[in-house]
């Protein structure tokens, strides 16, 4: 016997911790809607974003390594899935909401560049020398889901996603657990794929990682991930807040400024850095210099060419922003 639809949806909040985020008590969208009879709120953010545009971007844009020839190498794509899973399962083992997690989760790198963290620093300083702002990644994301997606129309997504996407990194913690959950899960995720990366590439070895580390969260990837998410749950549990203990949050940190120290700031990330920011100030000027050319979907929500050349650049693949660069700066052969 088939369960009614909308008794299912009724009793989506069951079993729930009283510090979960309850879609039934969610504060809504700007632009209010019919509900669905099958779907939570958080249900329909998850599917808008996964069905979005800039989410099937992902697959072409750098978690680290620009163009990598190996298979195996992480994308901006395969991060958001691994931050996703990481998050699903502290959600559940907390018995916060799922859903919601997910979908934040989902939505976190939405607005990120082409070329990674290298990409995001060339366009803020590109940015940044002509307008005196910066751009980052998580505001950028936000601007995707608002304005920017479905063709300048946005996704119009609740009000706890948008939170969590625009909070999962920066200052300011994200309202709900949940989004909290991501902020989090983001770091153990790429602290951890990154330095899998790195030890494929052959950047680091091993032998290079701290002991004091690797002797309390493990030498494998799987087991220092699977470290983090059960302490976290440990030191979590019930407590109305989402936090690692002491040492594991100390351990984590120390990972994280290996990576800075010996991948993305290293001598080959460097060489990189210099390519992707002469590509990407000449795009900047050039699109600056020739607005006209821009999608009309850009800028919206704001009035200047800068923000609309910001959200155009933004929005690139890697590939695409190189065969753009080509199509531009490079001469062609002439056939004679």
């Amino acid at each position: 016997m088939s369960q009614d639809p909308e008794t299912t949806i009724l009793h989506a909040d069951d079993g729930l911790s009283p510090f979960a985020r309850k879609a039934s008590e969610s504060l809504g969208r700007d632009e209010p809607e019919e509900p669905c009879s099958l779907r939570t709120c958080f249900q329909r953010d998850r599917d808008r974003i996964v069905h979005s545009k800039s989410f099937r971007r992902l697959k072409h844009k750098t978690q680290v390594f620009i163009a990598p020839e190996g298979d195996h190498y992480r994308t901006r794509i395969t991060h958001t899935l691994e931050v996703s899973g990481i998050s699903r399962t502290i959600a559940r083992a907390l018995r916060l909401n799922e859903d919601l997690a997910e979908a934040v989760s989902l939505g976190h790198d939405l607005g990120h560049t082409p070329f990674g963290h290298i990409g995001e620093e060339a366009l803020s300083q590109a940015l940044m020398s002509r307008t005196g702002r910066r751009f980052e990644h998580n505001h950028q994301s936000l601007r995707v889901v608002k304005y920017l997606e479905k063709d300048g129309k946005g996704l119009n997504l609740c009000h706890e996603v948008k939170d969590g996407i625009l909070r999962h990194t920066g200052s300011e913690e994200p309202q709900t657990l949940e989004g909290r959950i991501v902020r989090i899960a983001d770091r153990i995720a790429y602290i951890n794929h990154d330095i899998d990366d790195a030890l494929r590439a052959g950047i680091i070895s091993q032998a290079d990682l701290p002991e004091q580390v690797t002797g309390l969260l493990g030498r494998t990837c799987r087991q220092r991930i699977d470290s983090l998410v059960h302490d976290l749950v440990d030191s979590s549990w019930e407590r109305g807040e989402i936090r690692l203990s002491p040492p594991m949050s100390a351990a984590a940190q120390a990972l994280r400024s290996y990576l800075f120290e010996n991948v993305y700031t290293g001598p080959g990330t460097r060489r990189q850095a210099v390519k992707v920011s002469g590509l990407v100030e000449k795009l900047f000027d050039y699109y600056m210099e020739n607005s006209s050319l821009l999608p009309c979907w850009t800028g919206n929500g704001e009035s200047d060419d800068a923000a609309r050349v910001t959200d155009y650049i933004a929005g690139m693949t890697d590939r695409f922003a190189i065969r753009t660069y080509r199509e531009l700066f490079v001469p062609r052969e002439w056939g004679l």
